[in-house]
């Protein structure tokens, strides 16, 4: 198994679909491979659709991602603590969803939360980790909270209270990316349609010929993690021998019906110190790496909600968990901790395979 975190995967049915086979796309965006699978009678017009809908998400990706100096969100990080920046409707609607869903997670999502992941080594694609010194840590808490940030829902503007602050949208990003395709879909008049980021969103248009939803699988975690080594320097060195599955078959099996599942894990990028795993995903309330649980995964009808609230249950563990479950109605979830030598899940709403 790959160090990347689990990505859900459609299950295969047990019925075979008849008339037209489906039309598969895919694309490269934001650091990951969107793909999309549509059922109907006009594969010319499905495919269209199809396309469209990737469009969506690569001009999403012009405007948010942290990497492209021209995006809304580069923008913003460079201008807005000095003056007021106006960003578009769209982007100003997103950062007030991220701020409600700051407050309601107890502050472990946080779209701010980018001057921790760069003290510790993790911002951009090539960032294999290190253990920040006490006082650079101290900095970077700082410079962490939504409180920092104000929103002027009046002329659509926003301000940093300091310098140094950095939005980060890649908790909530690819999901948000995934639903805007979806209503592409919708509105393109498609009925049956999977959609897939990569390895932490996945969402069910309807559901697939001769079937009721979606079956989408969640696979088990590994049982070790195969981190970095850094030397004595903190440095990177090479990668261990790879993760050992921690068995057959998948961890859960869940059904999707104009619905979003997204999973996170903290196996993505990690590295160790002596005896000591330090993973990627942060808790911007202490500023260390999440310890405890190992993946989290939330299903709910919005693919933003499921891709934001993941990271939040993966970052509160157990403890929060009956919290972020009573967050939305119908919402279902599932949490994996290490218990010693073994794993231990709890789920709401969903079945779990043992």
């Amino acid at each position: 198994m790959s160090l990347a975190p689990l990505p859900p995967r459609a299950a295969s049915s047990s019925k075979a679909a008849p008339g037209p086979a489906p039309i598969r796309l895919a694309r490269l965006a934001m650091a990951t491979r969107f793909e999309i699978v549509l059922y109907g009678k006009n594969p010319t017009a499905l495919r269209a659709a199809g396309e469209e809908a990737l469009d969506e998400i690569e001009r999403l990706e012009d405007r948010l991602s942290l990497y492209r100096p021209s995006s809304e969100i580069a923008h913003l990080n460079a201008r807005a603590h000095r003056e007021p920046v106006r960003v578009t409707p769209g982007l100003f609607a997103l950062l007030q969803q991220a701020r409600q869903l700051h407050a309601e997670s107890g502050q472990a999502f946080d779209i701010t939360v980018a001057p921790l992941v760069r003290c510790w080594g993790f911002l951009g694609g090539g960032g294999g980790g290190r253990v920040p010194a006490p006082e650079e840590l101290a900095e970077a808490r700082a410079k962490v909270g939504m409180h920092l940030v104000q929103l002027n829902p009046k002329n659509f503007t926003v301000q940093f209270a300091r310098e140094g602050v950095m939005l980060d949208l890649g908790a909530i990003g690819k999901g948000y990316a995934i639903e805007r395709a979806a209503d592409v879909l919708r509105e393109a008049g498609v009925s049956s349609a999977l959609l897939h980021g990569g390895t932490s969103t996945v969402y069910g248009l309807g559901h697939p010929p001769e079937a009721e939803d979606w079956k989408v699988a969640i696979p088990r975690p590994p049982q070790e993690p195969a981190p970095h080594t850094p030397d004595a320097s903190g440095t990177p060195g090479s990668a261990s021998s790879p993760a050992k599955d921690a068995g057959p078959g998948p961890l859960a099996t869940v059904p999707l019906k104009d619905e979003a599942l997204s999973v996170s894990a903290v196996w993505g990028r990690c590295f160790q110190v002596g005896e000591q795993t330090f993973g990627h995903v942060l808790d911007p309330r202490t500023g260390h790496p999440v310890a405890g649980a190992l993946l989290a995964a939330v299903a709910l009808p919005s693919g933003r909600e499921t891709d934001a609230l993941s990271t939040a249950l993966l970052t509160r563990g157990a403890e929060g968990h009956e919290a972020i479950a009573r967050l939305r109605p119908g919402m279902r979830t599932l949490l994996v901790m290490r218990a010693g030598d073994q794993l231990r899940v709890e789920a709401k709403g969903i079945d779990v395979n043992c």
